[in-house]
């Protein structure tokens, strides 16, 4: 019970990534480096989905309940996040798991003179010592009804961050960490709120347009897993002012979390949305040349019989089809991480299509 009501922050490893999943039960396992677990990642699939862990260990087969909510937080390879690339091909992560995370948000350090001023004057205020220092940025928003505008380009009329934001002069009086963690435990533990039936229609409402404006040929990148996400975001909503059911407020503050969420992921680097990049798949600037380079192997393997096909030997086929792209090993990487391909050894790889 001593880690029922706490938040752990852990850096998994190999030994003990199940063990600190078991630990944290109820509670809250937060990952720090996540791009630096490696095969570990298959170590939380499970646990995300199903909230138990199977084991199977000297004789002994057991599942044990793991009911944690997991924060992580990761690098992009190289240090620079690429945006014309996926959120799957900037962090070098399976499909499977980012797919499990209720929210992904994107954190950019550009620059901005607001941000950077109140930024500077926080810590220059720890620095010195002085306590309830705090100041805001002002953050311009202009409202659209253009038709082919999608819903998730539509901000409401007093957004959440707006009302989150403290002003300058406003007096600022925050909870103690020790109040907070009690309130936090006694809305977990006594409070189990349900969605009314006005939350619920706007929940329906924001994932039916969703489904209607993003479906493409093959398939659509919103599915059930968004609606769920959002039934269990509205809940905690309601469950943080310890109500038992949650209101129509609260389902039009998650709709405009996961709006923000959606946008990281499905923005482009010209700032577009484009819903046939998800964060499983590949970009659209691979996305054709990724087909092309995949029928060529297919073609070379009916008529030479042998699906296994070297690095140099990928990256010549490459250069015949005049298939550009600035990182050629990434580009492999993306058709293993898609099935197309998969990895048999150092530089070797093997045709799945075929």
């Amino acid at each position: 019970r001593y880690f029922r009501d706490s938040t752990i922050a852990l850096k998994l490893c190999a030994m003990h990534s199940y063990v600190s999943l078991l630990m944290c039960f109820l509670g809250i396992c937060c990952i720090d480096e996540f791009d630096k677990m490696g095969n570990q990642h298959q170590a939380l699939l499970e646990a995300m989905e199903q909230q138990s862990i199977s084991l199977a260990k000297a004789g002994i087969v057991c599942t044990l309940p793991a009911r944690t909510s997991i924060i992580a937080a990761a690098n992009p390879v190289g240090g620079h996040y690429n945006k014309a690339k996926t959120v799957s091909e900037n962090l070098k992560m399976g499909s499977a798991l980012l797919s499990r995370f209720d929210l992904v948000f994107i954190l950019l350090d550009t620059p901005n003179e607001d941000h950077d001023h109140m930024l500077s004057e926080h810590v220059m205020a720890m620095r010195s010592g002085k306590k309830g220092f705090f100041t805001s940025a002002t953050v311009t928003r202009n409202s659209t009804q253009d038709p082919n505008t999608s819903i998730l380009e539509l901000h409401s009329d007093k957004p959440l961050s707006e009302r989150l934001k403290v002003l300058p002069g406003e007096s600022f009086d925050p909870i103690p960490p020790q109040l907070l963690r009690k309130y936090v435990g006694y809305a977990r533990h006594y409070v189990q709120p349900t969605v009314s039936v006005e939350a619920a229609q706007v929940l329906q409402e924001f994932y039916l347009e969703l489904r209607k404006q993003n479906h493409g040929a093959d398939s659509t990148p919103i599915t059930t897993r968004q609606l769920e996400s959002l039934i269990r975001l509205t809940e905690a909503r309601a469950r943080l002012d310890l109500r038992e059911q949650a209101t129509k407020t609260d389902a039009e503050d998650v709709v405009e979390i996961m709006k923000h969420s959606l946008l990281d992921t499905f923005s482009d680097e010209f700032g577009r949305l484009d819903f046939d990049r998800s964060q499983l798949g590949s970009g659209m600037s691979n996305r054709s040349q990724a087909k092309k380079f995949v029928a060529a192997l297919n073609q070379i393997a009916e008529r030479t019989y042998k699906t296994m096909f070297e690095s140099q030997q990928l990256r010549q086929i490459a250069k015949e089809l005049q298939i550009q792209v600035a990182d050629f090993e990434g580009f492999i990487s993306s058709l293993n991480e898609q099935g197309y391909l998969l990895k048999k050894g150092p530089k070797v790889y093997q045709l799945q299509t075929i």
